[in-house]
């Protein structure tokens, strides 16, 4: 089909089988001289050579399996190739992520005559997911409770949707993370549930005289306290309980490792 002679496909079909640490077979194949004279194949050792080296230097070449049976892109890639596999866990998902030098394919969308070498990689961002959650399965026990929320907004009583609404966006506002049930009128118990379940620290309750007073509940589950604050002192009162707002919990981990 590609226009080889029987003893080429069958010579090509040894090479595809050797796979192993990178020195043991790259030595292997150079005092074997299994690629003869062959210009293409001398440049591509070298430049595996080259790379066996800088992966040395850096420490990763443990991390490296040298397999001539990877084949990626073969009408754009022009130099070496890579995949990345997990190899910690039971799941198994094959390749996470892969790529390669390619010196030609940027230049197809270029002035002509203009070479742009480039090296890429691209991840497999749903088989990374599926191994974090495997990972936080086996840490929670079979399950993943790690909450997506820092805070629960709930009522109690009937008709209070839009009350638990103007309160998430209070949240919201502030860049705090919270949510609240969609339902027209959820149990407070069941919402109580719900937040220890997952593991949410923190719920706002309203009810219909704190609604009328401009007021709420701030309830600390890990705690177990409760307090009724106004509205517009919310985000201040979280604040004071530790909660930080989105895309800051880095600094507050810094923050707190430097004071410990």
């Amino acid at each position: 089909e590609k226009g080889l002679s029987g003893d080429v496909a069958d010579k090509i079909g040894e090479f595809v089988v050797l796979k192993g640490k990178p020195w043991d077979l790259y030595n292997s194949l150079m005092e074997s001289k299994s690629f003869g004279n062959h210009k293409g194949a001398s440049e591509a050792m070298e430049d595996l050579r080259i790379l066996f080296e800088y992966l040395e230097a850096m420490g990763k070449l443990k991390f490296i399996s040298f397999d001539l049976s990877l084949a990626r892109g073969l009408d754009y890639y022009t130099g070496v190739i890579y995949e990345a596999v997990c190899m910690n866990g039971n799941t198994q998902v094959g390749s996470i992520g892969g790529g390669g030098r390619y010196d030609t394919l940027v230049s197809m969308f270029q002035e002509a005559g203009k070479v742009t070498p480039c090296v890429g990689v691209s991840v497999g961002i749903e088989r990374v997911f599926t191994l974090m959650e495997e990972r936080l399965r086996q840490e929670q026990g079979g399950s993943i409770k790690q909450p997506n929320v820092t805070v629960l907004v709930a009522s109690a009583g009937d008709n209070m949707l839009r009350e638990r609404m103007k309160l998430t966006n209070v949240l919201w506002d502030a860049n705090i993370s919270a949510e609240f049930s969609q339902q027209e009128n959820p149990k407070l118990k069941f919402e109580i549930a719900n937040a220890l379940d997952r593991q949410i620290p923190f719920m706002v309750i309203v009810g219909e005289e704190e609604a009328k007073q401009g007021k709420c509940k701030v309830k600390d589950l890990n705690a177990r306290t409760e307090d009724t604050v106004d509205v517009s002192d919310l985000v201040k009162t979280l604040r004071s309980k530790g909660v930080v707002p989105v895309g800051c919990e880095f600094a507050m981990e810094m923050l707190n490792s430097e004071s410990d």
